[in-house]
């Protein structure tokens, strides 16, 4: 009996496997290419404050971020919300307090407890990345219907729901 070259040991065809492989690939492709997305983007946020006196991290603005959301959070509120390490934070909160973007006061209940507010440079930069980001959302959705973009939207939160799924 003559073998047949197309059909491997599992039976499957060489045209199935190479088809399983592009499927494959393409699963490696949808994640590694929200990566590149998300890269560009902040690239072209910071891009803005990176020829004036601030230039800030992407750790940096989600603080000033978040103080701006909730003036007098404290270190252990700013904490809680990001799953960061307090220590880093700390870090943080004196490299944007020693550059005037960030203000504490001691908490009059706690003493050991600062409150955080932004100072107006503070303020000036959260509004200009704000302003940034407005444009580079308007820039990466240019040329999608509104129906696009919602299936887009979707898409991403259904990645998103598989991901926080339980294995």
């Amino acid at each position: 009996m003559k073998s047949n070259d197309n059909v491997n040991q599992s039976g499957k065809g060489r045209k199935g496997d190479h088809k399983e492989a592009r499927e494959e690939g393409r699963k490696d492709e949808v994640l590694d290419l929200v990566h590149t997305v998300m890269h560009q983007y902040r690239s072209q946020q910071y891009q803005v404050l990176r020829d004036s006196p601030h230039d800030i991290t992407h750790m940096e603005s989600k603080v000033l971020g978040y103080i701006g959301h909730h003036p007098g959070a404290t270190q252990s509120e700013l904490s809680q919300h990001s799953g960061r390490d307090k220590a880093q934070l700390a870090r943080l909160i004196k490299g944007l307090r020693d550059r005037e973007l960030l203000a504490g006061e001691v908490g009059e209940e706690d003493r050991r407890s600062v409150k955080l507010t932004l100072t107006p440079e503070g303020e000036t930069v959260l509004r200009t990345l704000k302003q940034q980001a407005r444009r580079l959302n308007a820039k990466a959705v240019s040329g999608m219907s509104g129906a696009e973009e919602a299936q887009l939207i979707a898409l991403l939160q259904r990645v998103r729901a598989n991901l926080d799924s339980a294995d």
